[in-house]
C-alpha cells in the first residue's frame, strides 16, 4: 500500500490556509431585481442543476449533486480502494488533509475520485469535505496575484505541490488563501478549478496512466 505525502501552502503572511474567503465581500453592490425575474432565474437554476445531476451513463447521481464536481479530504489518514466497499483492496492511503479531489461518478455511499496525479479510486462519502480546495501542480512556486492578472501585485505565493483553500473560480483565474493571504492564481496553474472532467470516469480504479 502506497501513501501519499502532505503537502504545505505557504506564504508571506502565514496564511490561514483552511479558511475560505466569503466572494460576496469582495463584489460591489448590486441593483435590485424584480422579484418576478428571480423567481424565474432561480426556476432556471434549478432546472440546469436537476439536468447536471447525472452520471456520465446517464443515471441520475445517487446523491443528487453533479458530476464531476469538486471535493477535498478531511483528514490526513483517507483510504483509497480498488471499488465502492469496505472489501476492497485498499490501493493508497492520501495524507493531505485539504486535498482536492474531483468526482467523477459515485454510488450512494462511495466516491469514484481523480487526484491531482490523475490516479482514480475510490472513497467514502464519510471522508470528504463539501469545501474547496487548490494544489499546485507545479515544481515551482506559484505567484498569488492581488488580481486577475499576471501583471498585478504577487501578494504570495504557493509552494511546489501545496494545498491551499479556495473560494470561486472566473474568467480564468481562482481566488484563494485566507485571511491574511488571499488573491488570484491562474486557473491553469492549479488542480481544483476546473468544470470539465479531468479522469474518465470508466476507467478502472489505479495510478494514472503512463504517458
Amino acid at each position: 500500500m502506497s501513501s501519499k505525502a502532505s503537502p504545505r501552502f505557504q506564504s508571506a503572511d502565514e496564511a490561514d490556509a483552511s479558511e475560505t474567503v466569503d466572494s460576496a465581500a469582495r463584489r460591489p453592490a448590486r441593483a435590485a431585481v424584480p422579484a418576478v425575474v428571480v423567481g424565474a432565474m432561480a426556476l432556471m437554476c434549478l432546472a440546469a442543476a436537476q439536468a447536471a445531476a447525472v452520471m456520465p451513463d446517464g443515471r441520475p447521481t445517487p446523491s443528487r449533486q453533479p458530476v464531476p464536481r469538486w471535493l477535498t479530504l478531511k483528514s490526513d489518514e483517507v483510504r483509497a480502494r480498488q471499488g465502492p466497499g469496505s472489501d476492497y483492496r485498499i490501493l493508497w492511503e492520501y495524507r493531505a488533509a485539504g486535498l482536492p479531489v474531483q468526482v467523477v461518478a459515485e454510488t450512494r455511499e462511495w466516491r469514484k475520485v481523480c487526484d491531482p496525479d490523475g490516479a482514480v479510486a475510490w472513497i467514502h462519502r464519510s471522508v470528504l469535505s463539501g469545501r474547496r480546495g487548490a494544489f499546485n501542480l507545479s515544481a515551482e512556486e506559484t505567484p498569488v496575484h492581488a488580481g486577475r492578472s499576471e501583471t498585478s501585485p504577487v501578494r504570495a505565493r504557493l509552494s511546489p505541490r501545496s494545498v491551499v483553500s479556495l473560494d470561486d473560480c472566473e474568467g480564468g483565474w481562482c481566488h484563494v488563501g485566507g485571511r491574511q493571504a488571499s488573491g488570484w492564481v491562474s486557473e491553469a496553474r492549479i488542480f481544483g478549478g476546473a468544470t470539465r472532467a479531468l479522469c474518465d470516469a470508466n476507467r478502472a480504479a489505479g495510478a494514472a496512466p503512463a504517458r
